[in-house]
């Protein structure tokens, strides 16, 4: 991706909208900006970035989201049921299947404990104030064998969600930059935001190479957004994790809905993941937490006990104080956004969609996205 660039990248021009950060939820932003007629440049760190898109799980996922927040369901719903449609218009505008895929997923459980557990987190999530209604049941072992039919013998149950899905996330990453790139949009790697200041009406943007103007900024920068966000009057509070995933050589077909900690790829390989360690360190494998990953995937699906591990990689996940996403246009400097959240796979269609019109019009939408304000941290604070 690092050398893919937009025409006249080089050239001194003036843009509408600025959208700092190359990931995920950079480009979902940055190609629904550019559907909306915009003029867009995308500022990318470039393959030097400690880049979350690298290690994401490729989970669509509904099942558990909202806990606390209760709207956050809802948002989640929305982009798992727009994303279909989203894939089919990359599909259109670039000739790649993303492979998206909606049949429904698990949450397993090894104990009557975990199931247990489970089962009262759900209705917790469930009889919050405001929740969306939505279906997520608990299924004891011989319902989820009939879907499942190569559990363990130590699987007593689990939840199961239809609203549940997955992705070929790779795929999706490189079908958004081939369709910034059909849409004219500008993307400069190497161009580290150092400094956004508003002038007359616009933002310049400070770079190691040059300065870029534009009209409007959106912060869509991950763990970055904590440095870049106070310059235009705005907060991003992040607490950045790292997460390990391993995968393994190509089996047969047997995993036909994905489950939270494992999934099998439309390629045919098991990518088994689930750990979340306090670290900034994107290149600390820990074979401890890789061992574990394993040995939970193999009690669940024993057939995996023979497979050959080919790759296993760490990466730096976006996370913000309390999980859910954070969107906020600043008061002090008209025309910055912050985009930002830990689910960039999931919330790509919103972000694509939902999120970058609202930009595009220079106003978001209150009654859809004012419960992901960073103003909630100061409520808490002050309860």
């Amino acid at each position: 991706m690092g050398a893919e660039r937009g025409p006249d990248a080089g050239a001194a021009r003036d843009f509408d909208v600025a959208v700092v950060g190359g990931g995920l939820v950079g480009v979902a932003t940055a190609w629904g900006l550019a559907r909306e007629g915009c003029r867009v440049v995308v500022l990318d760190e470039g393959d030097r970035a400690v880049r979350a898109s690298r290690g994401n799980f490729a989970l669509v996922w509904v099942q558990s989201k909202g806990l606390g927040l209760a709207p956050y369901a809802g948002w989640t719903i929305r982009s798992s049921n727009a994303w279909a449609g989203f894939a089919a218009m990359l599909k259109d505008e670039t000739g790649l299947d993303v492979c998206f895929q909606r049949p429904g997923g698990f949450h397993l459980a090894l104990s009557e404990r975990e199931l247990e557990v489970r089962a009262n987190t759900l209705r917790r999530l469930h009889n919050q104030p405001g929740i969306v209604d939505y279906r997520t049941e608990i299924l004891d072992r011989a319902q989820v064998a009939k879907m499942l039919p190569d559990i363990g013998r130590e699987v007593v149950g689990g939840s199961f969600c239809p609203l549940d899905g997955h992705v070929n996330s790779l795929r999706l990453f490189r079908a958004l930059h081939t369709a910034l790139r059909a849409r004219g949009v500008t993307y400069l790697p190497s161009h580290r935001v150092e400094a956004i200041a508003r002038d007359g009406g616009e933002f310049r943007l400070t770079t190691p190479h040059r300065e870029i103007r534009a009209g409007r900024v959106a912060l869509a920068a991950g763990n970055a957004n904590m440095r870049l966000a106070p310059m235009v009057g705005l907060e991003c509070p992040m607490r950045p994790e790292r997460g390990q995933i391993v995968v393994t050589e190509r089996l047969r077909p047997f995993l036909n809905h994905p489950v939270v900690t494992l999934r099998q790829t439309d390629e045919g390989t098991v990518m088994v993941g689930d750990s979340k360690e306090e670290s900034t360190d994107p290149s600390g494998l820990t074979l401890g937490v890789s061992a574990t990953e394993a040995e939970r995937a193999v009690r669940m699906f024993p057939l995996l006990g023979s497979a050959n591990v080919v790759r296993t990689w760490s990466a730096i996940r976006v996370m913000t104080q309390d999980g859910f996403p954070i969107y906020d246009e600043s008061e002090s400097h008209p025309g910055a956004f912050t985009v930002c959240c830990h689910s960039g796979v999931t919330l790509a269609a919103n972000h694509a969609l939902a999120i970058a019109p609202m930009i595009a019009r220079g106003a978001l939408d209150k009654s859809l996205v004012a419960p992901f304000s960073a103003r909630r941290f100061h409520v808490q604070e002050a309860g």
